[in-house]
């Protein structure tokens, strides 16, 4: 018993030590905001560490979904000997969405295996459809565009509960000749699988797991270890008083850990649990993600659930870390209250002087240079490096000018709050200056991104601008597969109040001519003459239809030769022949087609559809994934930029709070509480907001010269939303700090002060 009692004393004193530091951590003068910031510091930085587990779990589910429903494709001699299913990928879009996979598919001898998902085989002429794609394609009456409905794809069939999918069974099968494929089972149960085909999804348009998992660590992870940073040193002075005193009166280094511990214990256990608790919804069902609209899929977090869970209690001991070390690194001293000297305002004069001069040779200096030059884009990372350094001091010299005003309107109007106000303001501008820093370095570096993004999509704008000119008034037809003359025929036929043209490109010779065949209401429809013989126009039509047509048609002379044809012709000369010949269908009137009923009209008359789109919408299509992409950048750095925002603030709070007890008697000379208000709104609220509003549009305007034929991707929706999350995170915090403050004035009491 005697033996255990050390034990039992060490216990006992750990015990209290770490009472006193929760006691400690209760009466500070900025520990509720202290707390409140550790609180909201792990919760973040649970969640943040979360979605790392999060992308990862989802991009390894996916994978394996795909994997067992990737064929495998035998040797021929076994083809012979086994039950088989002719197997062939294809692809299809919905209007203003990113392609997705038809995959087509028939018995080819026996009892033919079928894709995970498939219960039977769909009787020829029907398709089996993902859930998501009959919802999102219900406008479009997808249900019947690749005929009969047969159901639906089951989970296990699918990588995720939002993947567009459809599984056709031609009207008439399909061969075992190339590009058809022969299988005889999916999965890697059923044997060595093939490296050559698809299992029919979008894995071409998806983003790599590195560069998803960058963006969660760059725009979230960060952005929490810099709140838990400013978090954890909130009150540091007072607390560099009590590590003094208790190293003073012997406690050694285990002592002040466990003080430290103490305090920060509870609402760091309350941020991890919140975390771990939003963690374990996701577990139970899937989420949308707002913005996005992606869901995620809770069967894939699954197997993942306890490495997520433990994300929480990781960013637990985190923070209890950093608060230790925080509080055991040797302190500043007094040194860090003194006011900062002339000649570092007058440093920080300069770099504002510096900053209009930065802008300008980011936004102008490029022009200077030739396109595509080495030079012009050293000229544009020179001036944006030189604007993030200039751009926090430009803000603090502003701040320090308003506040000299407000000193000298507060004398002449005897207003004490804005007296007082003025003064803090004009006498320390490095505190605003590191305020605004990670806010405007953050929006620039957000835009930056964004606008670089859109750049790499240049086609893209272009097939948008074409789009907007004509809309859907002409659309090409792209038939699949061995489409015969009366098929084509049939189709033309099909396509109620429309006229057909067909485009052929020219040839090996320079000397040769675009081509285009119509009968006599097309031509007429197109503004072009109607000749009994072949006609050359040395100009470029003039009808925009036709125009936008050429435009996406590769071509060197801009002559277009007019070749008169009937119906049946047409017909024979738009069967596939590999000429690269392209068909048009357009109606006289000008409106638009309806691209749904081709379609549909397509998959009636032709093997396996046609591809029917606007002249360059397959570069528009190509651009979704990074249209998507976007999303989530703008996603990912609105709540970067609101923890980042939160963390000036709480930094700029904890510093006017410092200043509270020293302020409280104002309330007395003064007779009212305004003055803590003012105060408040020029220590916390201004700063956030100008780092908001100008921060937005020094990085829109940096970002302008990085636009694709003229047209940014920086939107005014975007840059409204910023602002406004700053602006917003500014007054929540500037509200706070005004309500503390003042129930700290009113809790004073004249004590010798």
């Amino acid at each position: 018993m005697t033996a255990a009692h050390p034990n039992g004393s060490a216990l006992n004193l750990a015990r209290r030590l770490l009472g006193i530091g929760r006691v400690a951590g209760r009466r500070a003068e900025a520990g509720g905001v202290r707390f409140a910031a550790l609180l909201l510091a792990t919760l973040v930085l649970g969640l943040s560490l979360g979605g790392v587990v999060a992308v990862h779990a989802v991009y390894a589910g996916k994978e394996e979904r795909r994997a067992a429903r990737t064929p495998v494709a035998p040797d021929d001699a076994r083809v012979r000997a086994t039950d088989a299913t002719t197997w062939l990928v294809g692809s299809d879009s919905l209007d203003g969405e990113r392609r997705f996979s038809v995959v087509y598919l028939a018995p080819y001898k026996g009892d033919a295996p079928l894709p995970p998902g498939l219960d039977d085989w769909p009787r020829p002429g029907e398709a089996v459809l993902s859930p998501a794609l009959l919802e999102a394609g219900a406008g479009e009456d997808i249900e019947r565009r690749y005929g009969r409905s047969a159901g639906t794809i089951g989970e296990e069939g699918l990588d995720e509960p939002s993947e567009w999918l459809a599984y056709v069974r031609p009207r008439d099968g399909l061969s075992d000749e190339r590009p058809n494929a022969v299988v005889t089972g999916f999965g890697p149960t059923a044997g060595h699988l093939s490296t050559s085909l698809e299992p029919g999804s979008g894995r071409v348009d998806e983003k790599p797991e590195g560069m998803f998992q960058a963006a969660v660590i760059g725009m979230l992870v960060l952005p929490a270890l810099a709140l838990l940073v400013v978090a954890a040193r909130t009150g540091a002075h007072v607390r560099d008083r009590r590590t003094a005193l208790v190293a003073a009166l012997g406690g050694r280094r285990l002592d002040r850990a466990l003080i430290a511990t103490g305090e920060a214990l509870t609402p760091a256990l309350i941020g991890a649990a919140v975390a771990a608790a939003t963690v374990a919804a996701s577990l139970v069902g899937d989420i949308r993600i707002p913005y996005t609209d992606y869901i995620l899929a809770s069967a894939h977090l699954r197997p993942y659930g306890w490495t997520a869970l433990c994300a929480s209690l990781a960013a637990l001991l985190i923070t209890l870390a950093a608060v230790v070390l925080a509080d055991l690194a040797p302190g500043r001293g007094a040194s860090g209250t003194r006011p900062h000297t002339t000649s570092r305002n007058a440093w920080l004069s300069r770099l504002a002087v510096v900053c209009p001069l930065a802008i300008v040779l980011a936004v102008r200096g490029p022009d200077l240079f030739a396109t595509d030059t080495v030079l012009r884009t050293l000229t544009s990372w020179v001036g944006i490096a030189a604007t993030i350094l200039t751009l926090p001091a430009a803000i603090a010299a502003v701040t320090a000018k308003a506040g000299n005003l407000l000193t000298r309107r507060g004398r002449s109007h005897q207003l004490p709050g804005t007296l007082v106000a003025g003064r803090r303001t004009s006498a320390h501008p490095g505190g605003t200056a590191r305020l605004v820093t990670g806010v405007s370095v953050a929006l620039i570096v957000l835009m930056q991104a964004i606008a670089w993004q859109g750049l790499f999509g240049a086609q893209t704008a272009e097939a948008q601008q074409t789009l907007d000119r004509i809309g859907r008034s002409l659309v090409t037809v792209g038939a699949r597969g061995n489409v015969s003359a009366s098929a084509m025929t049939a189709f033309l036929a099909g396509a109620p109040q429309t006229e057909a043209v067909l485009l052929t490109p020219p040839g090996g010779s320079e000397e040769e001519d675009l081509a285009l065949y119509g009968d006599c209401a097309a031509l007429t429809a197109l503004h072009l003459p109607c000749p009994a013989h072949e006609t050359r126009i040395d100009r470029l039509p003039t009808d925009p239809r036709l125009r936008e047509l050429i435009r996406w048609t590769p071509h060197r002379l801009p002559r277009l030769l007019i070749r008169r044809t009937d119906d049946r012709r047409l017909a024979e000369l738009a069967a596939p022949d590999g000429t690269g010949a392209t068909l048009a269908v357009l109606r006289p009137d000008g409106e638009p087609l309806s691209v749904p009923a081709l379609k549909r009209l397509s998959h009636e008359v032709f093997p396996r559809g046609a591809a029917i789109r606007a002249p360059g919408e397959s570069e528009l299509i190509a651009g979704v994934p990074n249209r998507d992409q976007g999303r989530w950048s703008a996603l990912l750095g609105m709540i970067g930029i609101a923890v980042l925002a939160t963390t000036a603030g709480l930094s700029a709070m904890a510093e006017f709070l410092r200043q509270g007890r020293a302020l409280a008697p104002l309330s007395v000379l003064t007779g009212g509480l305004r003055v803590f208000r003012t105060s408040a709104a020029w220590s916390v609220l201004v700063p956030l907001a100008l780092a908001g509003t100008a921060g937005t549009a020094v990085a829109a305007a940096l970002a302008a010269p990085v636009s694709a034929n003229g047209e940014s991707s920086i939107t005014g929706g975007l840059m409204v939303s910023t602002a406004g999350v700053v602006l917003l995170v500014g007054v929540l915090l500037w509200i706070w700090a005004s309500s503390v403050a003042i129930r700290q004035a009113q809790a004073w009491r004249p004590n010798g002060d």
